[in-house]
Parts: structure tokens; C-alpha cells; sequence
């Protein structure tokens, strides 16, 4: 059967699990990690291999990898990429989808988070890359500065942010950073191996990744 990301969309099982994890990040503190962020991650995975003349097949395996790429925080946040996996597994046998597309799906869910990722398909290089991108001030949970920690700080002092394919074949993310609630070297911190992951994502799919900071070039 060919599942599509409708079929992903409005499955109740799957939308109830991304409530779920994301409620579990909340109570642990982490930032937003709602269909906000699953949505955002699905277009922009898609919108990778679709500017690099993937099929419209992959391209939508592409969106369902990164819709339920982080089903797993439901069961803990610590190796979530392969507990998702294994949850996403099961979901989409139950649903019929085929063996092969199942594989694509769940080795790309299995190894987007940097702990113990690497871009071992297309589908999984693009997905880091929307993943690890998407950094934004709506993402932290609380507005008070007095309890934010690191990582509410880094993406609350985040202006503004942009992520583009640019003509010369490079994904760029352009981050403005109010370095009076955070230094970029907070940035680096706790995002560096996210970055470097991002270049090894880049690489797989043929494209130069590049980060700048208030205007200047970093990676």
C-alpha cells in the first residue's frame, strides 16, 4: 500500500505520540519538540531532495521520516531516535506500507540524533539537516530568563533564523544572535556536533553546508 504523508498526517496513533513525547520533553525541561517542529522538519526534508531531483516517492518518504522522527521521546529522551524507529516500525507495517520504504524510513528516524547519527540514505541526510536547523526563540517553553537554562538561552537569544538551499548548492542557516542574552560561543557549546553532523548530511547529498552568525561566516 502507498502511504502518504496524508495517511501519516491523520493517523491518530501517530499524532497522539508526538503529543505525548512532546509532553514528556516539557516535564524533563527540554525545549518545544511539537507538531510545530515535526511539521517544519517534514517540508524541509522534502523540500531538500525535492530542489535536488529526488523522486516525488522519496521526497515523500522524506516528509513521513522527519513528521515522526521524534515519536520516541514518548519512551525517553536517551536513544529516542531508535526507540522512535522501532515504534515508527511497527506503525507502518501495521499500515501496510511496503518493506523497503519502511527501511528508508526507519534507518533515517534510527540516525538523526547526534549521539549515534550518520546520513546512511538520502532520506536521512535530509532529515539531519531539517532537524538540526530548525532553531528558533518559539521553541523555549518558559519567558523567564531566570529559568532558562543553556539551551533556552541559545534559542531564546535567537533574533532571527533562515535556513535556504542557495544556487551554488549549499544549505545555509543564517542565524541572528542577541549575544546580550547569549555569546555565540554558547551557541557552539551545545550545538557544534549538530553542525558538524549538518556538513556530514550536506556531503552525502552532494551540497556544502554553511552557518553564519551576525554576519559572519563560521562554518
Amino acid at each position: 500500500m502507498i502511504i502518504t504523508p496524508h495517511h501519516i498526517k491523520e493517523n491518530k496513533q501517530i499524532q497522539t505520540y508526538i503529543r505525548r513525547a512532546d509532553d514528556t520533553l516539557a516535564a524533563m525541561g527540554y525545549t518545544e519538540h511539537s507538531t510545530a517542529h515535526v511539521a517544519r522538519v517534514a517540508h524541509f526534508a522534502e523540500k531538500i531532495l525535492a530542489h535536488l531531483g529526488y523522486s516525488q516517492r522519496t521526497c515523500q518518504l522524506a516528509w513521513i521520516a522527519g513528521y515522526m522522527h521524534d515519536i520516541g521521546n514518548v519512551i525517553n529522551r536517551i536513544d529516542h531516535a531508535q526507540s522512535g524507529a522501532v515504534m515508527a516500525f511497527r506503525i507502518l507495517d501495521n499500515l501496510g506500507m511496503e518493506a523497503d520504504e519502511i527501511a528508508t524510513v526507519c534507518s533515517a528516524i534510527g540516525n538523526h540524533d547526534e549521539a549515534t547519527a550518520y546520513p546512511v540514505n538520502p532520506v536521512a541526510a535530509a532529515l539531519i539537516l531539517a532537524d538540526k536547523t530548525d532553531v528558533r526563540r518559539s521553541r523555549v517553553r518558559t519567558k523567564d530568563p531566570a529559568q532558562f537554562d543553556i539551551h533556552d538561552r541559545v534559542n531564546y537569544a535567537v533574533e532571527k533564523a533562515s535556513t535556504t538551499l542557495t544556487e551554488d548548492g549549499a544549505v545555509l542557516l543564517e542565524l541572528t544572535i542577541d549575544t546580550a542574552i547569549s555569546p555565540v560561543i554558547d551557541y557552539f557549546e551545545i550545538f557544534m556536533d549538530r553542525m558538524l553532523l549538518c556538513r556530514k548530511a550536506a556531503d552525502k547529498l552532494g551540497l556544502a553546508f554553511r552557518l553564519v552568525v551576525n554576519g559572519q561566516t563560521i562554518l
